[in-house]
């Protein structure tokens, strides 16, 4: 079994991704509170708004901030284990866990502090058509969870063509 030191990949991307999200939502809750700011005309604007449900604003009702504060929880264990899992070489998985997990635990973080929810602070889109508000962790969950797909879309390639050959 590999030691902890050979997950130093998962646990700094878990880390970096968890500070730089909450510098950035402290920033946006102090700079935000009066009115967005344009960044690219109105397709891409910083716009203060707060989740308390989940991607796509997803709601379970009154319980959604703690159904998904255990999801969370949940999701960063499993991911932890996936990394533990994981050979060390397998740089691209590792990578692609430790963003999730610190997407996770940075969104977990805002549920546990208020229960207002997640800060969300970009908004991106055209007109009336717009993406719905997000943040640098549903960034680092969305990138990872690409980078996780591709990263077992690899590995069963690998299998097919041991198998095959």
């Amino acid at each position: 079994m590999p030691s902890g030191a050979d997950r130093r990949p998962f646990w700094w991307l878990v880390i970096i991704t968890v500070v730089l999200d909450r510098v950035t939502k402290m920033v946006a809750e102090t700079s935000l509170l009066s009115a967005p700011k344009q960044l690219v005309g109105d397709t891409v604007q910083l716009r203060l708004a707060y989740n308390q449900g989940a991607a796509f604003g997803i709601h379970v009702g009154d319980v959604s901030r703690w159904f998904f504060m255990a999801v969370a929880v949940i999701a960063v264990v499993l991911l932890w284990r996936m990394s533990r899992d994981t050979p060390p070489s397998d740089t691209l998985r590792q990578v692609a866990v430790g963003f999730v997990a610190g997407g996770a635990a940075g969104n977990l973080i805002d549920r546990v502090l208020s229960a207002r929810g997640v800060v969300d602070f970009i908004d991106v889109g055209l007109g009336s058509l717009r993406w719905p508000t997000f943040n640098v962790a549903d960034i680092a969950v969305s990138c990872g969870a690409v980078a996780l797909a591709l990263s077992l879309w690899r590995e069963d390639v690998r299998r097919r063509a041991d198998a095959a050959g």
